[in-house]
């Protein structure tokens, strides 16, 4: 078979509209039925709410978890009320590949840096597939979409077979959709979440 991959050379929150309607396209030709979405300030889970309304699709977003370099949480209670009145699903939790405290290891860092040699965006739609399936919010081996990013907004959907952290051999990537042509080390995504940080105070 042949597919399109979709590469973003800038980083901005413009790229949004353009993941959407890529997932959009393979929604309505495949039977996938949920979207496992990163959203740090509830801004893409808004538009993804809006967008893929009237679409049979269940969305469930995966915020920053309590207590990840800020004492408040950023994404707003109001938005989470509407997403479950649409049927949606809000999933705090623990962030897997931010553990090396807890579990005395750098194993988790190690695997986010591989990971993040693809993009942040492809090591996020890692972590929050396997939060959503440690939740039971998507179940071992089914077939969803990972929208995630660098920053503001999406860069990065991939079709992925879901699996929990406790099966983690299970996970699949199907398909890349879209990522970013220029990925971003540890360093480089550190300083650029902290300047989004500083221009958001």
């Amino acid at each position: 078979m042949e597919s399109k991959i979709v590469y973003f050379e800038n980083i901005n929150s413009e790229n949004t509209k353009v993941v959407f309607n890529l997932v959009k396209e393979k929604l309505i030709s495949s039977e996938i039925k949920k979207i496992v979405l990163a959203s740090t300030t509830g801004a893409t889970a808004k538009k993804a709410m809006e967008f893929f309304s009237g679409i049979p699709v269940k969305i469930i977003v995966i915020p920053h978890q309590f207590d990840f370099y800020r004492k408040e949480n950023l994404f707003p209670k109001s938005l989470i009320e509407e997403l479950k009145n649409a049927g949606h699903e809000v999933h705090f939790s623990t962030m897997l590949f931010h553990t090396d405290k807890f579990y005395g290891s750098p194993n988790p860092t190690l695997m986010a840096n591989i990971l993040r040699c693809f993009g942040q965006g492809v090591k996020v739609c890692f972590e929050i597939v396997l939060m959503a399936a440690d939740a039971g919010l998507v179940a071992s081996g089914e077939k969803v979409i990972a929208i995630a990013g660098t920053g503001r907004g999406a860069d990065t959907a991939l079709i992925m077979q879901a699996a929990s952290s406790q099966n983690l051999n299970n996970l699949r990537v199907n398909e890349i959709l879209c990522k970013q042509l220029y990925p971003l080390n540890i360093d480089e995504a550190r300083e650029r979440r902290e300047k989004l940080n500083r221009e958001r105070e």
